[in-house]
């Protein structure tokens, strides 16, 4: 995949240097060249001086391109300003903006552009959420046995019963994300498009269960 990131903070260099080892094209815009120092020599990606809201930076990073874009700056207004222009200008939805108020990232989550708030952030979700196929344990028992996770689905599975997506990822619904808000569903509740479902698995079903959830119901 290729990746855009805006932001060479520590956050930034973290989820380009942990992108770039797992194999993808990363481009870095920050306002400071100093910055591009946290990247370290063997950065291989691009580094793209200026603003990561200005169209003709973007154009230079790559982002016609672009598989994903983050937006990871300091700033809250900068994030979604530049959140909202790689969505509307250029068309790229695999997007996700860094927001330190969390009130603030619910609400531009209930307008459309995926936030998430520093309590709740770390490089490895952002991850998760660029790349489909990568997803980290948000919680591991100390025996190291069982995981809660949020994988990825494939649009086929939108609509159907919660009960029935734990029974078919051998797992258990913890809670869910929807439109910004956690609560915790019944069996009967139906997977909507843009929630994020926590279950609880067993490690060794792990790699099973997030290959059939990718895949179409009929094909799992």
């Amino acid at each position: 995949m290729n990746i855009v990131i805006m932001g060479c903070g520590r956050v930034g260099a973290t989820l380009a240097l942990g992108l770039e080892q797992h194999g993808h094209s990363v481009a870095v815009i920050d306002v400071d060249v100093n910055a591009f120092r946290r990247l370290g020599p063997d950065f291989q990606g691009r580094t793209v001086k200026g603003v990561g809201f200005d169209r003709d930076v973007l154009v230079k990073a790559g982002i016609k391109d672009a598989d994903g874009f983050a937006a990871v700056s300091n700033g809250d207004n900068s994030n979604i300003l530049a959140a909202r222009v790689v969505r509307e200008e250029f068309g790229l939805d695999n997007v996700v903006a860094r927001i330190y108020d969390h009130g603030r990232a619910e609400i531009y989550e209930r307008l459309g552009i995926p936030a998430i708030a520093t309590v709740r952030w770390a490089a490895v979700q952002v991850m998760s959420r660029l790349v489909k196929t990568s997803v980290e344990p948000v919680w591991r028992d100390p025996s190291g046995a069982t995981v809660v996770l949020a994988p990825r689905f494939h649009p086929g599975w939108v609509g159907m019963s919660i009960g029935a997506i734990a029974k078919a990822a051998r797992g258990r619904a913890v809670t869910m994300l929807r439109l910004g808000q956690g609560i915790i569903p019944d069996d009967a509740v139906l997977l909507q498009d843009g929630d994020v479902l926590y279950l609880s698995l067993s490690v060794e079903d792990v790699a099973a269960t997030l290959a059939r959830l990718a895949a179409a119901p009929e094909q799992a």
